[in-house]
């Protein structure tokens, strides 16, 4: 096996990665200025911000709702923020006893309220769960977002404010959706104390 395969792949993904960072500078990503300012207004009115997603995609959810509780870049005080893929007893039990894509409606029944503003994470767009989860936040009137790939999917129809990366491709989607990510950890921990 050649020693050069890992640095190709590494530079194959670089330029993949550019390519769609040059497509979000041109067009920007719509909702992304929506989703900072209703996120820090929903913290500075003493609400919560709701993560939720599958597989790599609970992993961001449950690493954005670290960053907001406990710090991001700057010792602050905690911002309310919980992930629905970390309770493996609420989430196996639903799956058992109702079904699987009952898993994240069923959490926001319970611990969502109006006021509070949900993310859902997704590279596909089309796990019947997060729609599910949609529907319920759309009946509760609460704020839905979602990060997306793939156009977006079918949640794109059932989420009030879609940012979607331009790509399909799951590796670019995870990489970009963790930085827009950070960059509202960042946004929220800068202005937490301002008013807006």
């Amino acid at each position: 096996m050649k020693n050069n395969i890992p640095k190709k792949l590494l530079f194959s993904e670089i330029e993949k990665i550019q390519k769609t960072l040059s497509v979000i500078k041109k067009n920007y990503l719509r909702n992304l200025d929506k989703l900072c300012f209703e996120c820090l207004k929903t913290i500075q009115n003493d609400n919560k911000i709701i993560f939720f997603g599958n597989g790599g995609s609970a992993s961001d959810a449950q690493h954005l709702a670290a960053e907001l509780v406990v710090r991001y870049k700057k010792n602050r005080k905690a911002i309310s923020a919980i992930s629905l893929a970390t309770d493996t007893s609420v989430i196996t039990a639903t799956g058992n006893d109702f079904d699987f894509k009952f898993i994240f409606s069923r959490q926001i029944e319970a611990v969502a309220k109006k006021g509070d503003l949900a993310i859902a994470i997704t590279t596909s767009g089309n796990s019947q769960n997060l729609i599910e989860a949609a529907k319920t936040l759309n009946k509760m009137k609460i704020k839905s977002f979602c990060f997306a790939g793939n156009k977006g999917g079918k949640l794109k129809k059932f989420v009030k404010y879609p940012v979607i990366i331009p790509s399909s491709n799951t590796s670019e989607i995870q990489v970009l959706e963790i930085m827009i990510g950070q960059i509202l950890c960042e946004f929220l921990e800068n202005n937490i104390n301002k008013k807006i």
